[in-house]
């Protein structure tokens, strides 16, 4: 059976080696979120950090921090989860096998919820000050919650059947917000909350909010999964967690979880929007200071013995990697279910995620036909992106199962030479522009606006993809050092942007596709990124597609040699040309504090309270 709180989980990950308890007292502002990236990275354990500086709470960082841990944690619930995904996908299979319908019954037990009169989760109170201040990074706005699970339900269907549990940032200190009475809550597209908060505005009723952290490890989890319509969060977290969730009713507030470790209770504030941020994000960057609505907190619950779990982000991979991945190897075969013809998705964290698509679907209508083209995949494609959060994507590269049956999605240089072995730029480039994108990527025009491309090659073996710079090919002037990143794909270097406006960073591009054009046609090199410094990129794969893709946006910064337009058709000659550099309006870099890390790595040094983490 699962956690049914979090110190089971802690106590039983303790007992197997996989927690380190950390009792020398540490920093919540920078000094904590220092170790739990450096321990994430080394893949390390768990980390109990007993002496929080100025909070009576202790920290419990790096939960989810491998994959490995992750399954540990969760081991008792993948067999139900695939008897669920099975019966979806391949009932007879699981009819022709009735010893594993035995387990049926209780799971679907499980995903119903119960109310209960009292539970620990209501037996302290405390106030939004006393909680632990994490700070991640040094330009952050104030103190976030980072691990929250976000309760609302349907203010015209009351009830847990019609409620939205998500994980969107919670600020609780900084900015403008009245202290300790207001919280920023900041939510994106394409969220189940939004869904609650426009149907409360439209009716002029208030929407109450849980901010629920802590208890079984199965609640957090549930409420990163993309969920079919229908399936509210806290039933799948019940099957998870392989025993019925048992919810509480605090008087005039919405339920929240009996064990939960902390709930902060409160009401959105209606027509009342204040700047929260900046925050550290998951690509790299700070997203900055924008209007979100405002959260004013009633009552700040929390259990004896409560624990804190919190995460740090950024550049990844970091501990939210994981989560994709282990979201993956529980939803990945329910793929072909709601996307009919895709055979497989993959979201690339090492690209932040949103930004990158790699895709597999089929082209199985004219099979007579001689000189294949996209089809079918155009319209597979277009169904990726009309899904959920995949929508939030920018580029999207799908190819035909039928061309390459074994092809791995997951190896990703197997995948880019296969696709660009057969992409033709002259057709198989399709935009959409003007369109919504991650609220947290600044490379597009504007907050949640920018563009997106569908790259689709299928047939045969176009061209052989070479790794050598041709030795005659001609530069212009500002653009040095070509490298190759993988066959067929190399970076230079490129004039900086900063300080400089849209049109001339244009106008450097436009000046070295002109060059570009009077060298010998080569169509064994396709894809050209132009970057701020073409050897850290071309150093390991992970760089490049961190640039690439988090530092473009399609319309804006897709070039081509011999460009035109046909029929309102955008393509190109041989050689596609991508402006990845760091431009004036992207979001500043993370960096962290010099001081601070000094600091962490004196402590992890042999005789130090850290040796042996990282």
């Amino acid at each position: 059976m699962g956690y049914r709180t979090l110190a089971d989980c802690v106590a039983d990950l303790k007992r197997h080696k996989m927690l380190r308890e950390i009792d020398c007292e540490l920093d919540p502002n920078l000094d904590i979120g220092i170790i739990q990236r450096r321990v994430c990275a080394a893949r390390g354990p768990a980390l109990l950090f007993t002496k929080v500086k100025g909070c009576g709470f202790p920290m419990l960082g790096n939960l989810f921090g491998t994959l490995e841990r992750t399954q540990f944690i969760f081991r008792d619930a993948l067999q139900r989860i695939k008897l669920l995904s099975d019966l979806k996908t391949d009932p007879t299979s699981v009819l022709s096998q009735p010893a594993r319908l035995r387990h049926l019954p209780q799971a679907l037990l499980h995903l119903l919820p119960r109310r209960v009169p009292e539970g620990p989760a209501m037996m302290r109170q405390t106030l939004i000050d006393r909680l632990p201040q994490l700070k991640s990074w040094p330009d952050d706005g104030g103190a976030f919650i980072t691990l929250p699970q976000i309760y609302s339900e349907d203010p015209t269907r009351p009830g847990w059947r019609s409620s939205n549990l998500g994980m969107y940032r919670v600020q609780i200190s900084g900015g403008e917000y009245d202290p300790g009475r207001e919280v920023g809550l900041h939510y994106q597209l394409h969220r189940g909350i939004g869904l609650h908060h426009a149907a409360a505005r439209e009716r002029g009723l208030p929407l109450q909010v849980n901010i629920i952290v802590g208890g079984p490890p199965s609640l957090a989890l549930a409420a990163v999964m993309p969920l079919p319509d229908g399936m509210p969060e806290l039933s799948f977290a019940g099957l998870l967690g392989g025993h019925r969730l048992s919810l509480i009713q605090p008087d005039g507030c919405l339920p929240l979880p009996a064990e939960a470790d902390f709930c902060l209770c409160g009401t959105i504030v209606e027509d009342k929007l204040l700047p929260e941020g900046p925050f550290g994000d998951h690509l790299g960057y700070y997203s900055l200071r924008h209007d979100f609505p405002v959260l004013r907190i009633d009552k700040v619950y929390h259990r004896p013995g409560a624990i804190w779990p919190f995460t740090t982000v950024g550049r990844p991979p970091q501990e939210d990697t994981t989560f994709g991945k282990f979201i993956h190897e529980l939803t990945g075969d329910l793929i072909p279910s709601v996307l009919p013809g895709v055979t497989g998705v993959h979201a690339v964290d090492a690209a932040g995620v949103h930004p990158l698509l790699m895709a597999q679907g089929s082209e199985r209508y004219l099979p007579y036909e001689e000189r294949r083209i996209p089809r079918e995949l155009l319209t597979q494609g277009n169904a990726i992106l009309g899904q959920g959060q995949l929508s939030l994507a920018k580029y999207l590269m799908i190819v035909a199962k039928e061309d390459n049956p074994q092809l791995d999605l997951n190896d990703i240089p197997v995948f880019l030479a296969h696709l660009l072995e057969r992409v033709d730029w002259h057709r198989d480039l399709h935009f959409q522009t003007q369109t919504t994108i991650d609220t947290l990527d600044y490379s597009g025009s504007g907050l949640n606006r920018g563009s997106k491309v569908v790259i689709a090659a299928v047939g045969k073996k176009r061209r052989d993809l070479v790794s050598s710079w041709p030795s005659e090919w001609q530069l212009s002037a500002g653009f040095t050092s070509p490298f190759v990143v993988l066959p067929g794909i190399f970076v230079v270097s490129g004039p900086p942007c900063r300080g400089k406006s849209r049109i001339q960073a244009r106008a450097e591009i436009e000046a070295l596709l002109k060059v570009l054009s009077q060298n010998r046609p080569d169509d064994r090199i396709p894809l050209l990124v132009v970057v701020d410094d073409s050897e850290f990129a071309a150093r390991r794969l992970d760089n490049f597609l961190w640039l690439t893709f988090t530092r473009s946006d399609p319309a804006q910064d897709i070039y081509g040699v011999r460009a035109e337009i046909h029929d309102k058709h955008w393509g190109c000659d041989h050689l596609l040309v991508l402006d990845a550099r760091y431009k004036e309006h992207h979001a500043p870099l993370l960096i962290e504090d010099v001081k601070r890390v000094k600091k962490v790595e004196k402590m992890a040094a042999r005789g130090g309270p850290l040796f042996g983490l990282f």
